[in-house]
């Protein structure tokens, strides 16, 4: 998929680029697997604000996606490649021989007519999702699943991989694209391939304007903010806060560590990600 740009006929316009969708080529999407999902704004049960700068947006229905992919030995030939406004990735219409239909992520390279397979013994093609003990050592892999049955959680996003490194007793090891290194049980099911829609990491969006069509509002900083809002808030004048960035309820910002330190996943991750990713 390619980078569209327009001519600046307006400021908007001059410094903005839209994916030209040439990958896509299905334009309405199966209505048996749609869902409405409801608006919260950002606010919990409760009412309160618990994501801030959450709102507006264009209406869009959620795509079911299976993520699980359970249907094994039964072939499923490729319908179409839609766009999914929920997520950055592009997805892939499936219609399996017993005629079930479903969603799944769309890798790079796959096109309309191809056959895929799930479960274990299948050919390792793009597309087709087998147990990471059936999958040979260097191939590259997305939409993985960390527990067996739990549905994929690993490299969901546009132009995401995995590369499977090696198989080490029951887990293999995996390095992600953030150079974290880590382990994931040899019965966790993993997807042939790379995650499509490459280019969507190149799009510049030009104007606030289009932001807001995606549902996230202006994002304030704390120092513009009253101290009862926010800890680094308040003074007078301009200030630099007065303390390390922080955010509204005092959790560090740049550089503090936030993860639990007796996490039980801690002991299958051989090495952290890299600094700043």
């Amino acid at each position: 998929m390619g980078i569209k740009k327009y001519k600046p006929t307006s400021p908007g316009r001059r410094n903005s680029s839209v994916n030209d969708f040439s990958e896509v080529t299905k334009k309405s999407p199966e209505k048996s697997l749609l869902q409405r999902i409801p608006r919260t704004g950002g606010r919990n049960f409760q009412g309160r604000i618990t994501a801030r700068f959450r709102g507006g947006g264009h209406r869009k229905l959620y795509r079911i996606i299976d993520f699980k992919r359970r249907k094994d030995g039964v072939p499923a030939k490729v319908v179409g490649i839609e766009y999914d406004p929920n997520r950055t990735a592009n997805i892939a219409l499936l219609h399996y021989a017993d005629g079930e239909k479903a969603y799944i992520l769309a890798p790079k390279g796959l096109k309309v007519g191809d056959v895929l397979q799930n479960g274990a013994g299948g050919e390792p093609r793009v597309g087709n999702c087998m147990p990471l003990a059936d999958i040979p050592v260097g191939l590259e892999v997305h939409a993985i699943e960390l527990q067996p049955g739990r549905g994929a959680q690993l490299a969901r996003a546009a132009g995401a991989v995995c590369q499977l490194m090696a198989k080490e007793g029951d887990h293999a090891v995996l390095v992600l694209r953030s150079g974290e290194m880590r382990r994931v049980p040899l019965t966790c099911r993993a997807t042939i391939g790379q995650v499509g829609n490459l280019d969507h990491q190149n799009v510049r969006w030009g104007k606030a304007g289009r932001i807001r069509w995606k549902g996230r509002r202006p994002h304030n900083r704390g120092t513009s903010m009253n101290p009862v809002a926010h800890p680094m808030g308040g003074g007078e004048g301009r200030s630099g806060g007065g303390r390390h960035p922080c955010s509204p309820t005092g959790k560090p910002a740049k550089g503090g560590k936030t993860r639990k330190r007796k996490k039980a996943s801690d002991k299958l991750i051989i090495r952290r990600r890299k600094k700043g990713r």
